[in-house]
Order: C-alpha cells, then structure tokens, then sequence
C-alpha cells in the first residue's frame, strides 16, 4: 500500500495510546463497555497499539472475589466479546484479565488484533508485600507449566517471553509485562528490548501513595532509556474499590527517557493519551550504542529463547499527520529554565576547554579576529572568561579586526566597540594593500582594476586574514583562536587551508549557528556584561550574516533606511537559511534519517508560524515558516554540500571541545567520513519521496 507523504507510518513513526477507563469493581460488562468505548477512540485516531490497565476487565481490587466462578467467567465473557469487536478496530490492544489455566490463577494480559488473541502474557513477580497479597490469589507465570493455552477456541502462545512483531511494519515490535514487573531489577522486558522489542507496555493497577507517582516516572522514564525503547504504563484510575487503598489513573509515554505524553492524575473522567514513537530513532540509536549491542551478546542463550509472533498490521490508510511536537531548534532549548542550563554549559565546556589548552601548553596569550560578526563575538566572549578564570588579565587577549575590500561600517564599528567594551588589547590592520599584492602577483583581473570578484577574490582576503593572525600569534608567543562553527563546516562555508578554516584551537567547532545567535541574545539581555557591551552584542545579533568578502552596494542604491551600504552576499541566500539548514544537520548527522523523513520533520516543525514553540528572545523578524518546497529545495543544497562538497574540510578540522549531545563533525570526535564519496543516494531519496 502506497501512504500520502503526510502519514506518519511512511516515516518510521507509530501512534500510541494508554488508556485509563472508568470502571466498576467485579462488574465486567461495564469495564467492557468502557474498555470499548475507549479503543474506539483510539482507532479513529489511527493508533496501532493501545494499554489498558492490569486486570481492567474484571477490576484489580476483587481480592478474593477472584475465587468465585461468576466473576471469573463473567470476566472471559467480556474478553470475547472484546476480541470479536476488534476486527473492526485499528489498533493492536494489550487488556487485563484474571485468567484460570492449568489450574491456577494467572494475572493476564491478553494482546488482541483484529479478531484474533496474539498472546497471553502472566504476570512474573507476584508482590506480597505491605499493602499487597497478590499470591493469596495468583500464581506467577514462572510456574506456568505450558508454552501454549486454549482459550475463547483460540490456541495462543502463553508466556512473559512473547515479542509481537509486524511482518510488514520495520521496527514494531511490542512486549508487555504487568505491574511488579518493572518494580524489579531485571524486568522481562529488559530482556525483550535486548531481542529487538522497540515498544514495551505495562498493564499496571498501582495504587498511589505520597511521592509513588514520581517513583513511577523515574522506573518509566529509566526502563525506556537503558533499553532504547518506548515505555507505555497504565495505572487503575477511577473506579477501583477505596476500602484501604487509592488510585490515581496513572498513564504515561516514554521514549528513549523522555516524556511524550501524560495522564491527568486524580481525574474523575476516564482518560486516552496518545503520542507518536520515534521508531525509526530507536532502531537508529540501538544500532549506534555498542554497549546495548554487546550486552546482547552477554545474554544470547536466554535471548534465543524468546518467542516472535509475527502478525501483519493493517496500516491506516490515508493522510495521518504527525502529532507529536518536534522542535524548530533542535540545538536551542525553548523552555526559559533548560535555556538557562544550556547556556551555562555551553559556555563553561568552551571556557574549560580552552583553559586546559593554554594551560597544558604555557601560553598566556590569545590571538583573535573579530569581524562584528556571530562567530567572533562568541569566541571573543569565551576567550575573556578564560582570562578572568585564569587570573590573566584580559588585555591577554589580542584582538585584530581586519577590514579588506567589502568590509561595512556597521561591522567595523561594532567589532571596535566590542573590543573596547570588554576591555581586550584592540588593534586594527587593513588587509588590502597585502591583498592587493597578492593579486597582482597571480595576476587576477582586480589588480588592473577590473571587478571581478570570484572564489579567488574572496579567499584571497580569507587567507590573508589567517595568515596575519599567525603570524602575530608567533610574534606575541601567542594562540590563534578560531572561531567558525557547526554550521559552517557542515555546509562547507569555510576557507580551507590558510583560511578560517584553520587555527591552533577552535571553541566554536561543535556549536551551531543557531545557538551562537541564541547564546549571544541571551548573554546580552541576561545583563552578564555592562549596558554598552549589551548594546553592541544586540547590534551584532540583528546584522544580517554576510562573509563580506564582495563590496557592497552604496547608500540608496541598495542601503537601509539610514543609508548604510548593504552587504552584497547575504550568507542564507547562498547556503540556505541557517535555522533550516542546523534543523536538516541534527536529523542527518544525530540520527542518520532519511533525507525523505527530515523533509517531513521540517515541514511538521516550519511549515505553520503558529504550530510550536519560539524560544522567547527570537525577535519576531526572525519567526517564519517555510513550506515543502522550500524546505526540500534548502535540504537538497545540503545533501549536497555536506556529503559531496566539504567533507575533506572537516578531515583537517582544528581541535576543539565537542560541546552538545547533537554531536561534532570532528574525525576525532562524532563524524567520520570519506572526503570523495558521492552524495547520489540521498539527493536521489530526496527528489524521488518528497513532493514539490
């Protein structure tokens, strides 16, 4: 089956759903009818797997009531006509229900699709503890004697070992355990995770006492990061008998550690929460982890034993967008207080990296340029701190602005500025007359005073740049410090060689542009520095980026309102707009999707201004939205630069500190690459799966 490009299971993903009915103790119609009446929900918002609480069906507080026939038989009643209503209903649904088999009493879940009933898993660890008797009522599946069961004129596999996998679905494979069985410290489903299950789903009662609910959180949110996976949990909610005991209706959905969605707790309505998993992620990130793999290998025979259950999912058909929120800045927190502690980091991992470099090697002093652009700035501030941390004073470091031939006036003045405010050793040195030199010594058109301002034209100012600040930094016994970031050696936007590519050490190498602009805003209007160095950092920020290496236009002929010439190369015109092109990095580079996928991603976080979240100091200018065909015309300039143009820049990267978990380009680090490959399979992808 062909899906529209708006359907989340052509991109990896995979609805999922918790659901906490009311019910009524030992009355198992009503728990059906509310049980029902919940799936029902959850189909029509195409969801492929549903949890329902542990023994949901019949109720978990029956204490002896589970001895007496009349309830045990109402309660497979219920489960038939449950099992005979799911042929009409989408997704695969994981009940409770006290089941007698060989004898004894076994605390079920019962995993139903579509008519048929895929499995039946007992519960392994039976609490009899404070406030719990559970062996006063049920044996543990331990002491289950048979691999297989009849039951409702179905023969089902019986076990805790039971993985359900999707014949035609990649990466869905659920497992289901109940209550204790996560409360101990190897739970079943560690095991299950380790053989491939990507989905792993608690039917739990769990009754709520002071300070459990955030126990819960902290076993949930622990399961799903150590195994890689998806963690869904269901806990009783209203209904369940108080005589000694409360409840809270408890859901939850993790992934891979992180909340995706959550119950309201102490609800008096029945409730359905349903969130979109990452499958493609998990797969991604398990094959990734070598320790995840090598503790597979620790556990093969126990491994080996696990039963798969293949089953076909019947896909929705139809356009099912993505309801999961993904963030427009994958590298900049939006939330004030995660912002705060990202800052903080960030600028203490460049500050310590660099000290250790100049401690390490004896040098006191650093050699900078600063241009009054993005890069610069940060890397200044960085190198200030360091001084201040080291006790050296900050007339250590030796700043150079160094105007050529398209420099503006507006960046001149704040790169002076800037350098006064912070109070560092400022000089100035015009790279023309050298540049000039150079020129006529290779004999380019420019030198007999003709306008041609090419590649050669441009790096020639780069690398007289560099090649000055070396030279200073031998003169002075000095450190050049580079400042080009994540971005640009991504794309490719550096000069290579003797250019600002290349330095002794570069604090920004592993920090996007996107969170440069972000971190500087912040430090401006966060009030670290005095009110004039606050000023020209926000002047910094607003200047449109520019290499300014071909002069600009002239006052009306192309200025601004003031008359100030107007940079002739706009940096995102060429390369794309940065806050898309970091996007399409983090997918590319973190996860390694699909270029397909990332264009779908994009479109979901870009293509509505008013979807998501702005981190709250991006002024409004900088709010847009980008439909798909922009978003796939941007991501194919960077398939191409990053894996065919500018991998052999990256290979003979500086060193410098991997800053975030969105990883480095580094060849020491994250990102290893051969520079002559070819960027056909992605382009390819791209152009044949995303509409224009």
């Amino acid at each position: 089956m062909s899906l529209p490009f708006n359907s989340i299971y052509r991109h990896g993903f995979l609805r999922a759903a918790v659901g906490v009915p009311a019910l009524r103790v030992a009355d198992p119609a009503f728990n059906l009818e509310r049980t029902l009446a919940l799936a029902r929900q959850a189909s029509e918002q195409k969801a492929a797997v549903l949890l329902f609480p542990e023994m949901g069906l019949s109720a978990y507080s029956n204490d002896d009531l589970f001895h007496q026939d009349a309830l045990l038989e109402a309660t497979l009643d219920a489960l038939a006509q449950l099992v005979e209503a799911s042929q009409e209903l989408t997704p695969v649904i994981l009940v409770g229900a006290p089941l007698r088999l060989e004898g004894k009493l076994f605390n079920c879940g019962v995993v139903v699709y579509r008519g048929q009933i895929l499995g039946v898993i007992p519960k392994t660890y039976i609490p009899n503890y404070r406030e719990f008797y559970e062996k006063r009522q049920f044996a543990s599946g331990r002491v289950a004697v048979s691999r297989e069961v009849e039951l409702l004129g179905q023969r089902a596999p019986f076990g805790n070992d039971l993985l359900f996998q999707a014949s035609n679905l990649e990466g869905f494979v659920l497992h289901g355990e109940i209550c204790e069985d996560v409360w101990t410290p190897i739970p079943p489903s560690t095991y299950a995770a380790l053989a491939g299950a990507t989905v792993l789903a608690n039917l739990s009662a769990s009754n709520i006492t002071v300070g459990k609910a955030d126990y819960r959180r902290l076993l949930c949110a622990s399961q799903s990061a150590k195994c890689i996976a998806a963690y869904l949990y269901s806990a009783a909610g209203p209904g369940e008998s108080t005589t000694d005991l409360a409840w809270d209706g408890h859901a939850m959905i993790y992934e891979n550690g992180s909340l995706l969605a959550e119950s309201q707790r102490f609800a008096r309505e029945e409730q359905l929460i349903l969130a979109d998993l990452d499958l493609d992620r998990l797969v991604q990130d398990r094959m990734r982890m070598t320790s995840f793999n090598d503790t597979v290998g620790d556990h093969q025979e126990r491994l080996r034993g696990l039963r798969r259950i293949p089953f076909h999912f019947a896909v929705p058909e139809g356009e099912t967008p993505l309801q999961r929120p993904v963030e427009r800045f994958p590298y900049v927190p939006s939330d004030p207080q995660v912002r705060d502690e990202r800052c903080y980091e960030v600028y203490n991992i460049q500050v310590h990296g660099l000290m250790k470099r100049l401690t390490a090697t004896g040098i006191q002093k650093v050699v900078i340029g600063v241009s009054g652009g993005l890069d610069s700035t940060q890397a200044l501030i960085v190198a200030v701190r360091t001084m201040d941390r080291l006790g050296l004073p900050r007339k250590n470091v030796l700043a150079y602005t160094m105007p050529g031939f398209a420099t503006s006036q507006r960046t001149l003045t704040n790169a002076h500025r800037l350098m006064a405010a912070l109070g560092v050793s400022a000089h100035e040195i015009d790279i023309r007359p050298a540049c000039m030199q150079m020129l006529r010594d290779i004999g380019h058109p420019f030198a007999e005073g003709k306008p041609v301002y090419d590649v050669t034209f441009e790096n020639v100012q780069a690398g007289e740049r560099t090649s000055h600040l070396f030279r200073l930094a031998n003169f002075h016994g000095g450190l050049v410090l580079g400042t080009g970031d994540l971005s640009e050696l991504a794309l490719g936007w550096t000069t290579y060689g003797v250019g600002d590519q290349m330095s002794h050490y570069n604090v920004n190498a592993s920090v996007p542009k996107t969170l440069i602009q972000y971190l500087i805003r912040w430090v401006a209007q966060s009030g670290q520095f005095d009110e004039e160095t606050n000023q020209v950092l926000l002047s910094i920020v607003e200047t449109a980026i520019s290499p300014e290496l071909v002069p600009a236009t002239e006052g009306k002929d192309g200025g601004d309102a003031e008359g100030e010439s107007q940079p002739a190369q706009k940096t995102e015109e060429i390369i794309g707009p940065y806050e898309l092109q970091d996007f399409h990095l983090y997918y590319i580079s973190r996860f390694g999707f699909r270029p397909s996928k990332v264009a779908f991603l994009a479109h979901h976080a870009w293509g509505d201004k008013e979807r998501g979240r702005w981190p709250d100091l991006l002024p409004p200018e900088r709010r847009h939205e980008y439909d798909l065909a922009t978003i796939k015309k941007w991501l194919d300039v960077f398939l191409y630069r990053f894996f065919k143009f500018s991998q052999f820049k990256r290979s003979a990267m500086p060193n410098g500190p991997k800053v975030g978990s969105g990883g480095s380009l580094s060849p020491r680090g994250d990102w290893r690459a051969p520079s002559d490959s070819e960027a056909v399979v992605w382009l390819e992808e791209l152009r044949r799966n995303v509409p224009d």
